[in-house]
């Protein structure tokens, strides 16, 4: 049977190499940490039936290949990914920026506080994670689709819109969604 559901969203995990991308993929995904995690070649891909406000919405999560060094020079590059993102997405996309690697807090290189001032600056949400533990993991994902719903409530987002990384899930229900105006008129049996 195939599966219904009343959204689709794709999201886009990018940063550089070495964060934990993959990771939080898997453990959103499977709700467990790989152990084995190399580094993305190309593009991984993964997709899960989540259930937010009401409304069964499935997220098809793209993970990219980083391309940069680890430590601080991840969070130097996070202008960069932002500007990439935005240029060549929805002018409405959602963004989070995920401190990952919340569990390795003796090792950090970036304080909460900047990361989050960071965040506030370029109108991003902010949560800090950790793929092994599981800690805001599913937060992060589920906080990204409220927000694209109600988005999407406001007119901000049109899942019609080609492009823009939503649509609707099921046909039956994309039909019942549009405006009367907009349905097809069911043409009448002739009397004769």
């Amino acid at each position: 049977m195939a599966e219904t559901y009343d959204f689709l969203f794709k999201f886009l995990v990018i940063g550089s190499a070495g964060t934990g991308k993959s990771c939080l993929l898997h453990q959103f995904i499977e709700n467990k940490f790989k152990q084995d995690s190399n580094h993305t070649i190309g593009v991984e891909f993964g997709s899960r039936v989540v259930n937010v406000g009401g409304k069964t919405v499935k997220l098809q999560i793209w993970d990219t290949a980083g391309q940069e060094r680890f430590r601080r020079e991840t969070y130097n590059s996070l202008a960069a990914w932002l500007t990439d993102a935005r240029t060549l997405a929805s002018p409405n996309i959602v963004v989070i920026l995920c401190g990952n690697k919340k569990d390795l807090d003796p090792e950090r290189e970036v304080t909460f506080l900047e990361a989050s001032r960071f965040a506030q600056e370029n109108e991003l949400m902010f949560l800090e994670t950790s793929a092994l533990t599981g800690e805001n993991v599913e937060e992060a994902f589920l906080k990204c689709a409220r927000t694209i719903l109600n988005k999407i409530d406001s007119g901000e987002l049109d899942p019609e819109r080609m492009g823009s990384g939503i649509q609707y899930g099921d046909i039956s229900l994309r039909q019942l969604r549009q405006p009367r105006s907009a349905q097809a008129v069911a043409p009448q049996p002739c009397g004769c």
